[in-house]
């Protein structure tokens, strides 16, 4: 019944709308984890997308999948900054983007990451004028292939990949294989 379910979702399926659906008594984490195991080399799996599950094409077998008539919208450059602000310091405030950033979000940025839903808005912080903050969705999550905004690359993994510079900046040192660098915040003044 859960592979049914998964097989006909076309969006991933919490544990909670699986217990919503099964008879009484069914153990839907120990079914999810059985068709994990019996689907794992297979030409699909069965994923884990952030608090929800899916069936996904195995990534080896990706290329099959693609078209060559998809158009794609280029995000522009403040859309791709603020996406990257939220997904590495969630949740975060409107302040605390352009603070980061260094410059003003416009409301225009905000509203194509919602509209692409890529991030929603996440709970009010508990400070004086009680400022909504922004989270990534499962939809960012899906989209990257991502099982929860920590498997994000660390500076390290994106070193590699040739998107940074491969020496640190100034002030900076090399993160260790435990604990990632904050990717945005400045590096601290020099005391000399």
């Amino acid at each position: 019944m859960v592979e049914a379910i998964l097989f006909a979702s076309a969006k991933p399926v919490t544990v909670a709308e699986l217990h919503a659906r099964l008879p009484h008594g069914c153990d839907a984490p120990a079914a999810l984890e059985a068709l994990q195991r019996r689907y794992e080399d297979r030409g699909v799996r069965v994923m884990r997308v952030g608090d929800a599950w899916a069936m996904r094409t195995a990534a080896d077998l990706a290329f099959l999948m693609t078209r060559e008539t998809v158009e794609t919208r280029k995000l522009s450059r403040a859309a791709i900054e603020t996406l990257a602000i939220v997904a590495y310091h969630q949740p975060v405030t409107r302040a605390e983007i352009e603070e980061i950033r260094g410059v003003s979000v416009s409301k225009g940025t905000i509203e194509q990451l919602l509209e692409l839903e890529w991030i929603k808005l996440g709970k009010r912080r508990m400070t004086p004028g009680r400022p909504i903050t922004f989270i990534v969705t499962r939809a960012f999550m899906d989209h990257f292939g991502l099982s929860s905004p920590r498997d994000l690359p660390g500076l390290k993994e994106l070193r590699a990949a040739g998107l940074l510079d491969n020496a640190p900046p100034p002030g900076l040192e090399e993160e260790t294989e435990d604990e990632t660098e904050d990717l945005f915040t400045p590096a601290p003044p020099d005391p000399d």
